[in-house]
């Protein structure tokens, strides 16, 4: 038996239907002359020797873009102090490139955080990332009797140690621990004034959410840039483990893009690809032009993008 034939489409009807919405331009492209936006790129301290080969692997293969600076995590409650030290320096001493260390207000006393810094700023290390930090087996925060307090603190504190040039963390879609959107935005203007000269966003993945937060942090008070965070996503199951911690939505269209290919790692990649390079290309559409990229010690994706947004090694 024959299987029944689809019921024919009339050509005006198909042309009627695709006409009757609005046009869209094309996003627009990097015209002859404009400048590429700045970049920065996150990596994280390895645990074993194979995952620091995969670091200075990635570092490598990004040091030709030449970015603003890189920056080296830390592990909760300072659980790699010695790794992220070690990493830092080393990058100091062995790339062209600017790093900036993280440094937290878990598990530690004033005295001893400042300690911290000074070895960084001796080590040649200029860039410091200042944050609350997390509670190792993620436990509620509590201030260490003798520490900084929250971030703000620190910053400040950073300030008396050196000429620290200091970023701080932003949250488009609120802390999980904020008792409101304003007390976050707050908090980031106590940072900022503390000394910050920047903040870089958690990752997210709704440009309208990022861009709102945008004018909210302008009719605050803040004019230091807030510069977007961004998560090029190869596993999916990774970023919602992520998000589930820090309070990003994960919209629906992104686990549509990723549906039925979480054994097909060339194709994951693909996606990975196109939906970051679209979010960035949207928001330096709307003026944006500094991006920090979490790597995750994956550089081929971060590099990808970069070359869509006109970044080239340098000669």
């Amino acid at each position: 038996m024959n299987a029944p034939s689809s019921p024919p489409v009339s050509t005006q009807a198909t042309l009627e239907r695709w006409l009757t919405g609005p046009r869209v331009g094309a996003l627009p492209m990097r015209g002859a002359g404009q400048t590429p936006p700045a970049l920065s790129f996150e990596f994280f301290p390895p645990k074993t020797d194979v995952l620091e080969t995969q670091l200075w692997a990635c570092i490598r293969r990004l040091e030709p873009l030449a970015p603003r600076f890189v920056s080296v995590t830390y592990g909760a409650g300072g659980s790699t102090q010695s790794r992220t030290h070690s990493t830092v320096a080393r990058i100091v001493t062995e790339t062209t490139l600017t790093p900036a260390a993280h440094l937290t207000c878990v598990g530690a006393t004033r005295a001893e955080v400042d300690a911290v810094a000074r070895q960084y700023w001796e080590a040649g290390v200029r860039h410091i990332v200042a944050l609350r930090g997390d509670v190792p087996g993620g436990g509620a925060y509590a201030p260490h009797p003798e520490g900084y307090a929250y971030a703000a603190d620190l910053v400040a504190g950073l300030k008396r140690v050196a000429d620290f040039e200091i970023s701080v963390a932003a949250y488009p879609e609120t802390h999980p621990t904020a008792a409101s959107p304003l007390a976050d935005l707050d908090n980031l203007k106590r940072k900022l004034d503390a000394g910050a000269t920047r903040a870089i966003t958690n990752f997210f993945f709704d440009n309208a959410s990022f861009l709102r937060f945008l004018d909210l942090a302008l009719a605050a008070g803040i004019t230091a840039p807030i510069v977007p965070g961004i998560m090029p996503v190869s596993n999916f199951t990774q970023l919602q483990k992520f998000a589930a911690m820090s309070g990003v939505t994960v919209p629906p269209w992104l686990g549509e893009l990723f549906d039925g290919i979480a054994d097909d790692m060339e194709t994951r990649r693909m996606v990975a690809a196109v939906a970051a390079a679209e979010q960035v290309r949207m928001l330096q559409a709307n003026g944006i032009d500094e991006f920090h990229f979490y790597t995750l010690n994956r550089p081929d994706l971060t590099y990808a993008i970069a070359h869509i947004l006109g970044v080239r090694p340098k000669k």
